[in-house]
């Protein structure tokens, strides 16, 4: 029997509020270390927690983005344990009552769509930050992260592979950024996953699980998943046991090592948090939150595929971001006669330079306007689409529009009959030995003759007009 697979994971995505959880400590990133600190995040006694409401209400959004069930009365819990950058022995967060119960998120696999469970979703806050290296083996601890609210949103054990862990991300994590509840950079960790991973043979019950931490980017998360699941399938194999235990991913070397044993619930003593009442919220309250939510990214792509006529890739692609949905419907309503070669040029050509550049979509140089006035270029026969990435290369390097680009260069297309069958006559006369071959059947070389053509009208020349024209001279 072959082996199995098991994935749940653990994501901390950290909520974009202006200040933190419980206090009002700023949440900017990059201040000096220890700079957005005050005694109530900094664990000083007596000092008492007030809940942001804001994160609360971005962590109900969440939570109906998902399909999941909010409760309308929560609580919160001290979780305990030490660690140098927890300053208070503790963490507030919710435990026995969570404030999102449920929901689940479809994920795209090879066989369709597949439907991942979401137990829950709770609210806490961040530990503060141990920095290690270039310390001379000292560490410092920085705490200004120290107190931002968090999401914790807890998977069902799902997923079956690398992939489909990846895809459950992926998409959450397109969600998320859509909402507006963060903005989920996993280089700054504000979104980080934890991955609870076990194998079996298929039909058994679950082995024992490892979590793995320590990984923020999607590529490593797929590495470390795969090389977690092969250690463990090689362990069983050779008839020893799997620990239960966390594990640290090392991305340098591509592998993991052992941290500690796992910890369970009792472990953290978890007990209800004293200085924090319970969370009481109407259904009116939802509703309005409910009323309030963005356009999906799943719902968009199916959207722009009825509408548009997209492909479900170039609608994948194009919804990937908020600001690039929004960029290509701006575009569509400037150019509305080709959505799908809209799609194209924005796809293909605008967001190519765009990443050439190190840039996104926000920072175009080119408007979504302009580039639609290129595209009219097009359509009106004024320019060929050849020309116009030329002409594109332009628009990104001096920020004129195209109508002035195309006036400054000369790069009109040349569309009169007359000046094209002249030049067509030159390379007919220019090449009698490829006439005759292609009058005797190497019809292939039709390909030879437009290329001359256009090469001595350098590009300029209506490329329809330019085969039409031929043909009635090669007869």
């Amino acid at each position: 029997m072959s082996w199995e697979v098991v994935i749940g994971l653990e994501v901390h995505c950290q909520i974009n509020t202006k200040t933190k959880a419980f206090c009002g400590c700023s949440t900017e990133f990059g201040a000096e270390p220890n700079a957005q600190t005050c005694p109530v995040c900094l664990g000083m006694p007596g000092q008492l927690p007030v809940l942001n409401d804001e994160a609360a209400r971005k962590t109900i959004l969440t939570g109906l983005a998902i399909n999941a069930n909010i409760n309308l009365e929560s609580k919160f819990d001290r979780k305990n344990y030490f660690y140098p950058d927890l300053p208070k022995g503790y963490q507030i967060s919710q435990f026995a009552v969570p404030i999102v119960e449920g929901g689940y998120i479809d994920i795209p696999t090879p066989n369709g769509e597949k439907r991942i469970g979401i137990t829950r979703i709770h609210m806490e806050e961040d530990a503060g930050k141990s920095m290690h290296e270039g310390l001379d083996a000292v560490s410092h601890i920085d705490l200004n992260r120290s107190g931002i609210p968090l999401m914790e949103i807890v998977s069902e054990p799902d997923m079956r592979s690398a992939d489909e862990a990846v895809a459950y991300l992926k998409q959450l994590h397109q969600i998320i950024k859509f909402l507006g509840v963060s903005d989920a950079d996993m280089e700054k960790g504000q979104f980080r996953c934890d991955a609870n991973i076990s194998v079996r043979r298929k039909g058994e019950p679950f082995g024992t699980r490892t979590e793995m931490k320590n990984m923020n980017s999607f590529r490593f998360i797929k590495q470390a998943i795969e090389f977690e699941a092969l250690r463990q399938i090689e362990i069983l194999e050779d008839g020893g046991e799997v620990k239960q235990e966390s594990r640290l991913w090392d991305s340098v070397k591509n592998e993991s090592r052992s941290m500690r044993s796992k910890e369970e619930a009792h472990d953290y003593r978890y007990f209800p948090e004293p200085d924090l009442p319970p969370l009481r919220i109407t259904q009116e309250e939802v509703d309005a939150i409910r009323a309030g939510m963005p356009e999906l990214p799943n719902q968009m792509r199916k959207r722009f595929e009825t509408e548009f006529g997209l492909s479900a890739y170039d609608a994948d692609v194009l919804t990937q971001t908020q600001s690039l949905a929004q960029w290509y419907e701006a575009l569509v309503a400037a150019h509305p006669a080709n959505p799908k070669q809209c799609a194209n040029w924005l796809a293909n050509e605008l967001l190519g330079r765009l990443k050439e550049q190190g840039k996104d979509i926000t920072e175009s140089p080119v408007s979504a306007k302009a580039l639609a006035s290129l595209l009219d270029k097009i359509a009106d026969n004024t320019i060929s689409g050849k020309i116009a990435k030329d002409v594109l290369d332009a628009m990104m390097e001096s920020g004129k529009d195209a109508d002035t680009i195309i006036e400054e260069k000369g790069l009109k297309q040349v569309s009169d009959t007359g000046v094209i069958d002249a030049m067509i006559q030159e390379v007919l006369d220019a090449n009698p030995e490829q006439v005759e071959a292609y009058k005797g059947g190497q019809e292939r070389l039709f390909g030879f003759f437009v290329g001359q053509v256009m090469k001595a009208s350098k590009g300029k020349a209506n490329p329809a007009l330019v085969n039409q024209r031929l043909k009635k001279y090669l007869g």
